[in-house]
C-alpha cells in the first residue's frame, strides 16, 4: 500500500490518494482534524488542482497518514510529483 497526502490549510481539508496491491484505491478528502478510513476512498473522486502545491509526501500505510495528521506537525509543502498529476 502507499498513500500520497496533500493538506489544504486554507480550507482545512486533507486529501489522500492511495493504491492497494498496485491497484488504485482512489482519492479521499476529510477535515484535517479527522482520520482517514479505507471506506473514504473513491475512484470517482480526483484531487483538485488547487492543492498541487500543497503536497506533503508519501506514506506507507493509512495509519502513518493518520499519525501525521494527529501529530499536528508543520508540513513542508511542495509541488505534486509529476507522476501523480
Amino acid at each position: 500500500m502507499g498513500f500520497a497526502l496533500w493538506i489544504d490549510h486554507e480550507d482545512r481539508v486533507a486529501w489522500a490518494q492511495g493504491t492497494h496491491e498496485y491497484r488504485p484505491m482512489g482519492t479521499a478528502a476529510i477535515a484535517i482534524t479527522d482520520q482517514f478510513r479505507h471506506g473514504d476512498f473513491s475512484q470517482r473522486r480526483c484531487t483538485p488542482r488547487h492543492v498541487r502545491n500543497s503536497f506533503v509526501g508519501f506514506f506507507g500505510s493509512l495509519g502513518t497518514v493518520n499519525e501525521h495528521l494527529r501529530s499536528g506537525a508543520k508540513s513542508v509543502m511542495r509541488r505534486t510529483p509529476a507522476h501523480l498529476l
